[in-house]
């Protein structure tokens, strides 16, 4: 989408997950999407509940098999892998931090038997004394206790639960984490330390995140990039300053209005823009209306999108 000199880590070229496909229920929960994530960077996926953000991680960590289209890593096409030794190898550099605390811990295993799934699977301890010494030391890489290896899940808060996820991803050393909305279960006051957290072991471990949420406000903080998402397609995508600042589309447009500002007067007067959706042309996809900046649209109206963004950056 843009030239730069960092190497892109993961590319995502037109990809398609339908449900049910070729029959009258079919669902098109991602239709056609492309972006692209660059090595030690936070992408930001952001949309309504049921536009197809977490379908999307699923896919490219392949939980799901794609319908169609591509999913580059280190470009190796990973959406139609089918020998199990390669996508095992893909998997143990690819993990995923899942949304719910309480539901993705089997509540009959002890946390240190959590957290070793991988390291068993992956990359075997020699002895007991080594796995176990290897969970300590990822415990308190997430800011836990060994003492806490022998609990169950049902003894944490939600935020301490998270933490124990994050340190199972972290289990088998990945390049790349899919964070899917791993903060909305959780209480404000513990959402900041998540993410913090994330972004300290980010800069560590060299890490790369797609990160995905509902919560424009939150994205800006942590992605370098945002790609904006509706109906299975991407909309809108940009930096995190452009998009937060300058987003054109009306629907990116709607979800900035709705962020909540900590100034009592400012919003008591903020209007909030409601969307109202209009199918696109037949040749609508993804434009650059300016460096950088990309916006899903016919070729007639890229003309009123630069012009749209002219204005707004003049205004601010």
């Amino acid at each position: 989408m843009e030239k730069t000199t960092r190497k892109k880590l993961l590319e995502v070229d037109d990809l398609r997950q339908y449900f049910n496909a070729g029959r009258k229920s079919e669902i098109r929960a991602v239709d056609g999407i492309s972006f692209y994530i660059e090595e030690g960077e936070t992408f930001g996926l952001v949309g309504e509940s049921g536009c197809g953000k977490s379908t999307t991680g699923r896919s490219i960590v392949r939980l799901y098999t794609p319908t169609s289209g591509r999913i580059l890593f280190n470009g190796e096409d990973i959406a139609s892998m089918k020998h199990r030794e390669r996508l095992r190898r893909y998997r143990r550099e690819a993990q995923m931090i899942f949304q719910d605390p309480y539901a993705s811990l089997n509540p009959r295993m002890k946390v240190k038997d959590i957290i070793a799934e991988g390291i068993d699977l992956h990359a075997p301890a020699k002895t007991a004394a080594e796995r176990n010494e290897r969970v300590c030391e990822l415990l308190g890489l997430v800011g836990l206790d060994e003492s806490h290896a022998s609990r169950y899940p049902h003894e944490f808060s939600g935020g301490q639960r998270q933490r124990i996820g994050i340190a199972r991803a972290l289990a088998v050393k990945p390049r790349f984490i899919v964070c899917d909305e791993p903060i909305s279960a959780l209480d404000v006051s513990i959402q900041a330390q998540v993410v913090n957290l994330l972004q300290d072991l980010q800069k560590s471990k060299k890490l790369t995140y797609l990160f995905i949420a509902h919560d424009l406000s939150m994205v800006k903080f942590i992605s370098d990039r945002i790609g904006v998402m509706f109906r299975g397609k991407l909309v809108e995508a940009g930096t995190s300053e452009e998009i937060y600042k300058y987003g054109v589309h009306p629907y990116t447009e709607s979800l900035l209005s709705a962020i909540p500002l900590p100034d009592p007067e400012c919003e008591r007067t903020r209007k909030r823009i409601a969307y109202t959706h209009q199918a696109p042309g037949e040749d609508a996809k993804l434009r650059e209306v300016a460096p950088s900046h990309f916006v899903f649209c016919a070729e007639a109206e890229v003309a009123y999108y630069q012009a749209k963004l002219e204005k707004r950056r003049n205004e601010g």
